[in-house]
């Protein structure tokens, strides 16, 4: 498995910087040049701005574990001076990093000499002031704190709260809230491991705070369900205040039910008033007024309900796709196979498939609209079969830019960056 299949991607609050994570432990971030006064219209691209290796291999000798340093997930923290922070995990240990730049340094000093020796005191005999000269810029990246040993469970989501001072992480069977201050302990606040494991018939798989109001987060299972939970109601959060899920048509149940029904990533809107959750074969947006139904649904790529299960003997339907909104909250996106992405228009109920590839990467090519057809079905001219799809291509990561529209999509180990130069909305 190539160490640079990028693994996560993730905008910070601004949209100004991009940072990628990979399966080789590695953050990568871009940073967004300013427009040029020459080219008006020409954006700024993004570019690298600093590469670091965030976590190395480890071994669990206890379990005799190997640990991964793939990076699960990259959270940036609203910036509050001219420094960046951001958090990475794998599956056990989260750090947090400072992102910093230098472009003086300073010079004069008394009691070392240029190279930095120290000078024999004797040999000073005036003092001088030391000086800041300007010098190539520099950035630098320290890592500042580590947060390590609180999970059992492979890490599969962190989350930084409003309040900017806590976030949690949450694993398979639990979810920890931390100060960003303290690394040496949490605060366990959801807790659904049984107390006998040949119990267990679900697992938390993804979670993430309320954008406005610090005491609500959510989290998804491998059920398909979506809790909401309130911190000010319990310590422990095993009640949940709000219980989200669609009930299961029994005319429609299979094999491959419960797989497909395993929620892989939700995200709250902008707003805080919507959930918008992935599922295998869907995407769903879910009002937090109404619990018994998803408000929309959308089938993100249905031609595959004929083929689950070769995807099962394959083990992509085990797959995780995340999903995302745009600023507004009124286009979501997601992933799919082939190189393939879906954009759904809230307002017009308008799709578009997308395809990554090096042919639409060249700057100022326009992307085409694709089209899948069901096998034995029509085939329209730049149709592709459902047969003929590279399940190997897969859009597992997508972000989308706070404010504008520009999007990131991960393609294996390329990224993807695409923005819209004319309509309000990517069509």
């Amino acid at each position: 498995c190539p160490s640079d299949i990028i693994s996560t991607v993730e905008f910070n609050h601004t949209g100004e910087l991009l940072a990628t994570g990979d399966k080789g432990g590695r953050v990568v971030i871009f940073q967004r040049e300013p427009e040029s006064k020459t080219e008006p219209f020409s954006q700024g691209e993004y570019n690298v701005y600093s590469t670091f290796q965030s976590h190395e291999p480890e071994f669990d000798y206890l379990k005799s574990l190997e640990i991964e340093e793939k990076i699960n997930k990259i959270r940036w923290l609203p910036q509050q001076n001219a420094a960046h922070f951001l958090l990475s995990t794998n599956d056990k240990t989260i750090k947090l990093w400072k992102v910093s730049e230098r472009d003086k340094r300073p010079e004069g000093y008394n009691l070392k000499d240029e190279e930095g020796r120290i000078k024999d005191i004797s040999t000073v005999t005036s003092l001088q002031v030391p000086v800041l000269k300007p010098m190539d810029l520099m950035v630098e990246v320290s890592p500042r704190r580590v947060f390590a040993n609180a999970h059992t469970y492979h890490v599969n989501s962190i989350s930084v709260n409003s309040d900017y001072e806590t976030y949690m992480s949450a694993d398979d069977l639990r979810i920890n809230l931390w100060h960003l201050d303290i690394t040496d302990r949490s605060f366990n606040i959801v807790d659904i491991k049984p107390a006998n494991m040949e119990d267990l018939t679900e697992v938390i798989t993804a979670a993430e705070f309320h954008p406005h109001h610090c005491n609500l987060f959510v989290y998804s299972s491998s059920k398909g369900t979506l809790r909401l939970c309130d911190m000010r109601e319990a310590a422990l959060c095993d009640k949940h205040s709000k219980l989200f899920e669609e009930p299961e048509d029994p005319s429609a149940r299979s094999f491959f039910s419960e797989i497909i029904s395993s929620v892989s990533d939700v995200k709250f809107s902008h707003s805080g008033r919507y959930l918008l959750t992935r599922d295998y074969l869907t995407a769903k947006v879910w009002d937090l007024n109404m619990e018994s139904k998803p408000l929309e649904t959308y089938q993100v790529h249905d031609y595959l309900r004929s083929k689950l299960c070769s995807l099962y003997e394959n083990d992509c339907i085990f797959d995780k796709f995340e999903c995302a909104w745009n600023g507004s909250d009124s286009v979501i996106m997601t992933g799919a196979y082939n190189n393939f992405f879906r954009m759904f228009d809230r307002n017009t109920k308008r799709d578009v498939t997308l395809e990554a590839s090096r042919e639409s990467s060249k700057p100022r090519a326009v992307l085409k609209p694709r089209r899948v057809c069901a096998a034995g079905g029509k085939r329209r001219k730049d149709d592709i079969s459902v047969d003929s799809l590279d399940f190997t291509k897969k859009i597992l990561h997508t972000a989308w830019h706070p404010t504008e529209n520009i999007i990131a999509i991960a393609a294996t180990n390329n990224l993807y960056i695409f923005q819209d130069k004319l309509n309000s909305e990517m069509h």
